[in-house]
């Protein structure tokens, strides 16, 4: 009888290729949707701040509740790798642990029912994955590890240092991808800039773009998480010159007072930033997307009204809020001045409110263009309207356009079509298709 699967992959898209990485080494269960009957059941965890934690936590205890006499309960990730000893000696409720460097040994575990912790990062290379919820478009990893010290993340620790794939990796990874019919990529890592640099190479993401646009079948492609030191404006005009590469610049740049950037140990400052900003708005039809940390230790009510400020002030298209989380390991976790709970809520809820306005604003300027976007799905808005992307923007993260007329009939889901943006209602952009694109 056919064994079957219940996998849930918590976190970033970092961690949902590695839980490809695991469908595809277990490609002879059945993977199905209902925790209750399923033979193994999967939580690849996130361990990255408090919020990330308590939701991993909170779905193991619940998949625990669920499941079936006699099934297993795996448990990956972050969190078992950061925290191995004090989970695998409290959560009672688990039956194999294992962290990050053995995602393409899944079935071995299984098989022994043992739990594993390989010292290094598992780095993607010849696996085959099992690419999950998209039809056309799938993430692609750069590198494990980071070189970056920043004040408040504690991710070097147990992912450890840059480790980047080799170019030939990559390539028959893409190879392989648009073989199955692939055509969009978003290419991650945890600072994609700095990809090729643990080889020496200072521009190696430059060279990666070289090779991506060399390979027959992808259409479109878009970079995720530049970081201000490593992202070069010879690497910016790359991206900008590229007949493939949109000019979708993801640079999570946490703060703009110059004190809290030394603070954050973020290595570039104000003037630098603003640089490379400037550079990328100024490029045609681009897309910028940032985060920002709020309640560092030691931030100001100045250095945060400095930061409002300059929100209000620059058009990003899409910007993410993160309560500062103090988390242990970190240079953050030691310093003095901490934030209260209060003001930084205070001080999110006020930041939100410019937030959700600068992104009206940024959906109000699509009104009237002729785009292309993929119709995806059926949307969960109605049964009458399509749910489709922006064929610029990443996958799930920028939102849903909503297709509700076509002029040349029925549409295919992952094909890419033509369509003229007519209205704004709400949150969503509704749109009509004219043409095959």
């Amino acid at each position: 009888m056919e064994k079957t699967l219940y996998l849930v992959s918590l976190g970033c898209n970092k961690n949902l290729v590695d839980s490809e990485v695991m469908l595809g080494r277990l490609k002879d269960y059945k993977l199905i949707n209902d925790p209750t009957t399923a033979d193994v059941l999967i939580v690849n965890t996130c361990g990255f701040i408090g919020a990330a934690k308590e939701e991993s936590l909170n779905t193991i205890f619940s998949l625990h509740d669920q499941r079936k006499k006699d099934s297993l309960l795996v448990v990956s990730g972050c969190l078992t790798q950061r925290y191995q000893e004090q989970l695998t000696q409290e959560l009672k409720e688990v039956d194999i642990f294992t962290g990050v460097g053995d995602y393409d040994k899944i079935d071995e575990i299984i098989e022994e029912r043992k739990n594993r912790f390989s010292n290094s990062t598992y780095l993607i290379n010849e696996a085959q994955r099992v690419v999950t919820g998209s039809s056309y478009h799938a993430y692609v990893k750069l590198s494990e590890g980071c070189n970056q010290r920043c004040s408040f993340c504690a991710i070097p620790g147990f992912k450890g240092k840059l480790k980047s794939r080799e170019l030939s990796s990559i390539k028959k990874e893409l190879e392989t991808l648009v073989a199955q019919g692939f055509y969009d990529f978003s290419f991650i890592s945890q600072d994609s800039s700095s990809y090729l640099r643990d080889q020496g190479k200072k521009e190696g993401l430059i060279d990666f773009i070289d090779m991506v646009e060399s390979i027959k079948g992808v259409k479109s492609a878009r970079i995720l998480y530049l970081y201000p030191t490593t992202a070069s404006n010879a690497l910016i005009q790359k991206i900008i010159d590229s007949t493939v590469f949109h000019n979708y610049f993801d640079m999570p740049i946490q703060h703009i007072s110059d004190t809290m950037l030394k603070r954050m140990r973020r290595g570039a400052g104000k003037e630098r930033i603003m640089e490379q900003l400037h550079m990328m708005r100024h490029a045609k039809d681009s897309f910028l997307r940032t985060g920002f940390i709020v309640g560092h230790p030691g931030e100001t009510e100045e250095e945060f009204e400095e930061l409002c400020a300059f929100v209000e002030d620059f058009d990003f298209d899409r910007i993410s809020i993160f309560a500062y989380s103090d988390e242990e390991d970190t240079l953050a976790y030691e310093m003095e001045e901490k934030i209260d709970k209060k003001t930084i809520n205070k001080r999110i809820k006020k930041l939100n409110k410019i937030v959700e306005d600068k992104i009206q604003k940024s959906l109000e300027t699509e009104i009237g263009k002729e785009i292309a976007l993929v119709a995806e799905h059926e949307s969960s808005e109605h049964e009458f309207f399509i749910g489709a992307k922006k064929l610029s923007w990443d996958r799930d993260i920028d939102g849903e356009i909503l297709i509700n007329e076509s002029l040349i009939g029925d549409l295919k889901f992952g094909q890419c079509y033509m369509a003229t943006i007519t209205q704004l209602a709400g949150d969503k952009l509704l749109a009509t298709v004219t043409q095959p694109a």
